[in-house]
């Protein structure tokens, strides 16, 4: 059994010049003492974090959660239903893109890939997130289903993360969970908003929760690895997450006059590389600069 090893990364920032580039991304500002994707980068390159073949794989796992939905989301721009809205989304985007960032980074630790290797050059089958986060956005109401149902469950998952034996893993998601407080907070006033607004709101919501809730199960689903991880202390169980989820989105639903949506389970798969048939098209369009220009800088 793998016991989470982990380096000794710093949660603490030592300032702008910490990766050498203080321009390397939108998503480098962080404020206060959060750990930032370069300092996983540089932390890696130097051999003072390493992550376990476990590790690796969680937190490979986690990466394309957020990296897929970051792209889902950032299809949002220029397209959201109010301008405020528009900045929401692209904020909320810009957020999953820095987890992405951060959790490649360091399962490429274990192999020397960079994050840019992990998102750009693996094919299909080797993505690990769950099927939910591929899910066409299809109207607002739709994508505030997926964004309610995801944002829940990433709350729980890196609240009880931050306490991993694994220091690396215990910082990215301290700094996640209050990003991700946000984004629950975001979609449950548009849950109340659209449920209790117009007919047409209120319908095409319900609608939205009938469609997305096949996906809820997949996100709460054991392995043997989350089984180790859970028993080193370095992760969680995902079906120990369920009972706070199942409170507190009923809660909201209750408080929106909506049902839980009683439907059967899509069968997912995505841990293991089984996905719907939205994910290629995704990477179609994510990969194809990389792709095709293979080391480009602008």
């Amino acid at each position: 059994m793998n016991d989470g090893g982990h380096g000794d990364i710093s949660v603490g920032v030592s300032g702008a010049g910490a990766s050498g580039d203080g321009a390397a991304s939108a998503t480098r500002i962080t404020p206060g003492n959060a750990l930032r994707p370069e300092d996983i980068a540089l932390s890696v390159s130097h051999g003072t974090a390493k992550p376990s073949e476990d590790v690796a794989e969680f937190a490979l796992r986690l990466g394309d959660d957020a990296l897929i939905l970051a792209q889902r989301l950032g299809h949002w721009i220029s397209r959201a239903p109010e301008l405020e809205e528009d900045i929401a989304l692209g904020n909320i985007a810009l957020d999953q893109l820095g987890h992405a960032r951060s959790f490649l980074s360091y399962a490429g630790g274990l192999d020397g890939r960079s994050e840019d290797d992990l998102a750009y050059f693996r094919r299909e089958p080797d993505f690990r997130s769950v099927q939910i986060f591929e899910q066409p956005n299809g109207d607002f109401a739709h994508t505030i289903a997926r964004q309610f149902v995801v944002s829940f469950y990433q709350f729980e998952l890196y609240r009880r993360l931050a306490q991993s034996t694994d220091a690396t893993m215990a910082g990215i998601a301290a700094k996640a969970v209050k990003e991700v407080d946000y984004h629950r907070d975001h979609s449950t006033q548009w849950v109340l908003r659209l449920a209790l607004g117009t007919d047409e709101s209120r319908r095409r919501m319900i609608h939205a929760f009938k469609t997305i809730w096949p996906y809820v199960d997949e996100l709460f689903r054991d392995d043997e690895l989350t089984g180790r991880l859970s028993a080193s202390g370095a992760g969680v169980q995902p079906s120990s997450l369920r009972a706070d989820f199942d409170r507190l989105t009923g809660e909201v639903l209750a408080e929106a006059d909506l049902q839980v949506p009683q439907v059967q389970p899509a069968p997912g798969g995505g841990r293991q590389g089984k996905h719907s048939e939205h994910l290629g098209y995704i990477l179609a369009e994510m990969q194809v600069l990389a792709r095709e220009h293979p080391g480009a800088s602008w």
